[in-house]
């Protein structure tokens, strides 16, 4: 034994063991020096321990993807930049519930049809990016998608349990294995793990991070759901995401329910969630506090950088500037004049400065300044950004608006014509605005509206608009035929904001459900940062059935209403 340890003694003279790669930080940034050609791929399941959906009597699997450097087989250890996914499986054909309602309150006839997509392969900018500067990317496929196992059960405990049990991994706290069955284990991570993903991808992360788990030390939600409650209802009415009518919480889990052969008891859940979700009364229940990540918000322990478009009516502003004002710091927050998208189209080297910096901060511990930098970007016209340190800004003041009009207002409801059509004064609509600025007026918060209803109808919507001709953000991207490579390998396609001259603009809209109530009635419009030009003019107008967005009673309805409140959180600009 003597013998041998001398020998080895001289061994590791003669030649030295090496020590573990690491990483090349300067600037207090990590470097791109990793190859992203040669990057380590695997693909294996982890077990979501005591989570059996499917009621298979075995734990749900998910399936997931792994790229990191080439050198972490060396003894390198890295953190983890993860994105977990429903849609990776596609998109399974479904019907959405039908829209329009007949005199009894019933659905009528069916609703549209979506058929689906193909399941695709993840977008890898981020990938190409983070990997060579020395980040693991894990993609994950929720449960009951793709060839995950389990079944979906749409932005619940269930839901999160799936992700929290690969960062568990990561933590050597949960079990993976192969395709075949031999067990993996994470021996190259250090544990640390950020989130980060665009609509449902980036609701996951709000879903996850209220657990607590962990290990999770950051999340970047982008368009991401913070209150299932508010993305598919308000106020008691039932209102669809734009460009989605009839879509709710069940028909979202049928469209996402793309493993092979899904077993009975996801019919079985997915049926439970038709009842449960109550398109009925359309009233907060037990079914949507479970999904209400703003009420959970204490449980938040991770940093979080959230991300959302002022044009974007899926996910509207409200899931941003609830999420953030329900949040404790550390926090930052970008608004932007886009519509449902990933400011990687719209601000590339700004957006990967803060990004790298915020990854670099939490997931390698990196005095890298972000936090000292302002907590809030806001792009407040097309390609005009200011920063401050609180939403809304310092300063900001409740501030009634006087409004031009009659003081009762008479119109016939109907169902024909979307909120677009109706700005224009016509019988379906009642009209109030200002008198024309004298100054710039930025408006910063959640407006409110307040009127008295003397007739019935079976909803009020307020449109808050901009009248003034001007070019305007519309939300859309439109492709540049440019792009931006990163070093280290990979490219992204660049966009540009859509803008397009206009004599006005909904700014924001509201909804409630009155069920033929008689009163006076106060509600708040979804959340927006907007400048109003000097020289144009703050019009309200008042209507019932949003086409696009609640549901359709059938017409006919007359309702009176007096002369509103309007009352705007802003200051002049």
């Amino acid at each position: 034994m003597r013998l041998l340890a001398s020998l080895l003694v001289a061994v590791t003279t003669l030649f030295p063991i090496a020590d573990p790669p690491g990483l090349e930080v300067r600037g207090n940034a990590t470097q791109p020096v990793f190859s992203l050609a040669e990057a380590i791929h695997e693909s294996l399941f982890v077990e979501v321990a005591g989570v059996d959906s499917d009621d298979d009597g075995r734990a749900d699997r998910v399936a997931v993807s792994v790229r990191r450097p080439r050198e972490t087989r060396l003894g390198l250890k890295v953190a983890t930049i993860m994105t977990v996914s429903p849609y990776s499986g596609g998109g399974a054909p479904v019907t959405m519930h039908a829209a329009d309602l007949d005199a009894r309150g019933q659905p009528q006839g069916k609703g549209q049809s979506d058929e689906g997509f193909p399941g695709t392969e993840p977008d890898s900018y981020y990938d190409d990016y983070f990997l060579p500067r020395g980040y693991a990317t894990v993609d994950v496929r929720a449960l009951g998608t793709s060839t995950s196992t389990g079944c979906p059960t749409v932005g619940d405990a269930v839901e999160a349990a799936g992700a929290k049990a690969v960062i568990d991994w990561l933590n050597g706290r949960a079990r993976a294995f192969t395709r075949d069955g031999r067990p993996v284990k994470a021996a190259w991570s250090t544990g640390k793990v950020g989130m980060i993903g665009v609509s449902w991808d980036g609701s996951i992360p709000n879903n996850v991070a209220t657990t607590g788990v962990e290990g999770l030390e950051t999340i970047v939600p982008i368009a991401g759901i913070s209150s299932w409650y508010s993305y598919y209802r308000a106020n008691g009415a039932v209102v669809a995401p734009q460009g989605y009518q009839g879509e709710d919480a069940d028909v979202a889990g049928r469209f996402i329910l793309t493993r092979p052969d899904p077993p009975k008891a996801c019919e079985r859940i997915l049926s439970a969630m038709a009842r449960a979700q109550d398109r009925e009364t359309g009233d907060y229940n037990a079914f949507w506090q479970a999904r209400d990540y703003v009420r959970q918000a204490d449980g938040v322990r991770a940093s979080v950088f959230v991300v959302q478009g002022l044009n974007d009516w899926n996910v509207r502003p409200d899931q941003a500037t609830r999420w953030w004002q329900a949040l404790r710091s550390p926090k930052k927050m970008w608004l932007h004049q886009g519509g449902h998208l990933d400011p990687m189209a719209l601000r590339t080297s700004e957006w990967l400065r803060q990004l790298h910096a915020w990854f670099d901060r939490w997931l390698y511990d990196l005095d890298t300044g972000i936090e000292t930098e302002p907590a809030i970007d806001v792009e407040t016209a097309p390609g005009q950004w200011r920063t401050s340190a609180a939403w809304p800004p310092p300063g900001t003041q409740q501030t009634q608006t006087a409004l031009e009009g009659p003081a009762r207002a008479t119109y016939t409801d109907q169902r024909s014509r979307t909120a677009e059509q109706l700005v224009a004064r016509n019988p379906h609509a009642a009209l109030w605005q200002s008198a024309e600025l004298t100054e710039d007026f930025r408006l910063a918060g959640t407006p409110k509206v307040t009127l008295g209803a003397a007739r019935p109808s079976p909803y009020l919507t307020a449109l808050l608009v901009d009248l003034g001709k001007d070019t305007r953000a519309t939300g859309h991207q439109e492709p540049t035929g440019e792009n931006h490579c990163f070093p280290g390998g990979g490219c992204y396609d660049l966009f540009r904001l859509e803008t397009k001259s206009s004599p006005w603009k909904i700014v924001s809209r509201g909804w409630l459900d009155t069920r033929d109530q008689k009163g006076t009635f106060t509600w708040e419009l979804i959340p927006q940062d907007h400048l109003f030009k000097k020289g144009h003019r703050i019009a309200l107008v008042i209507t019932s059935t949003d086409r696009d967005y609640t549901l359709r009673h059938p017409p006919g309805a007359v309702v009176e209403i007096s002369k509103p409140t309007l009352v705007l959180p802003g200051s002049p600009s």
